[in-house]
C-alpha cells in the first residue's frame, strides 16, 4: 500500500497533496466529493482525475472515497448497490467502521444516497438505509441487491489510484460479482410508488444529463 501511495502523491501538485491531507476524516472527504460535479457520461475516472477534474460520478467517487479513507487508516472496501435490471445505476458505497458499526461515503446524482454515519451493525442495516432514497427518474423504488463487503487491494496492481483502467477493471468486476437479495419478489410488487415531495427533496440538485434513463 506505501508504494501505491508514494506514487499517488508523487504526482499531485502542492496543492492536490494539501486538499487531500486535509481530508482527514470520513465526513471531510464526502464534503469534497458534494463539491464535485456529476458528470453525464459513462467515462470512468481514477482518483487521481477526480481530484483534478473536479468530477465524479458514483463509481469514481467511490473509489476516490476509498483511497482518501485508506490513506486515514481504514481498509479499501467497498459495498456496491443493485437495482432491477434496466431500471437504474447501481451505487457504489466506499465502506468505513467506528466503535464496531458501519458507516459509508458515496458519490451519488441523488440527495439521500451519500453520507451514512457509523451507527449500522451489519452491512445489511447499511444497505436498507438507502433503499427509499434509491429511486429512479420515473419515481420507482428500484434497489435490489447489494454485495459483501469488497476488497479492493487485490486491485492495486493495476495502479486504480491514477490509471482509469484499473477502474474499469473494477467496474467489470462488480458486474460479474455475487449478490445478496434485500427484499424478495413479492415485496418488490407491493412497493409504493415514490410521494411528490421524496422525489423532489430526492432530486435537489440532479443533473438530469447525468440521471438514468430507465430501459
Amino acid at each position: 500500500m506505501s508504494d501505491l501511495f508514494e506514487h499517488f502523491e508523487r504526482l499531485l501538485t502542492t496543492s492536490e497533496l494539501d486538499q487531500i491531507k486535509a481530508m482527514d476524516t470520513p465526513f471531510k472527504i464526502q464534503q469534497f466529493l458534494d463539491s464535485t460535479l456529476y458528470p453525464a457520461g459513462e467515462r470512468n475516472r481514477s482518483p487521481i482525475q477526480v481530484m483534478r477534474e473536479r468530477q465524479a460520478h458514483c463509481l469514481d467517487g467511490g473509489l476516490f472515497a476509498v483511497a482518501a479513507l485508506r490513506r486515514i487508516g481504514y481498509p479499501p472496501l467497498i459495498v456496491d448497490l443493485q437495482p432491477e435490471l434496466g431500471s437504474d445505476d447501481d451505487h457504489v458505497l466506499a465502506l468505513f467502521q467506528e466503535f464496531g458499526c458501519w458507516g459509508a461515503v458515496a458519490k451519488s446524482n441523488y440527495s439521500g444516497l451519500r453520507f451514512r454515519e457509523p451507527i449500522y451493525s451489519t452491512i445489511r442495516e447499511l444497505v436498507l438505509s438507502y433503499f427509499d432514497d434509491f429511486f429512479n427518474i420515473d419515481g420507482q423504488k428500484t434497489l435490489r441487491t447489494y454485495t459483501a463487503p469488497i476488497d479492493l487491494s487485490p486491485f492495486d496492481d493495476l495502479d486504480w489510484m491514477t490509471e482509469p483502467g484499473g477502474v474499469d477493471a473494477i467496474e467489470k468486476y462488480l458486474k460479474h460479482v455475487d449478490l445478496l437479495p434485500l427484499i424478495s419478489a413479492e415485496q418488490a410488487a407491493y412497493l409504493s410508488p415514490l410521494d411528490e415531495r421524496s422525489f423532489k427533496a430526492g432530486t435537489l440538485g440532479i443533473n438530469m444529463d447525468g440521471a438514468y434513463k430507465p430501459q
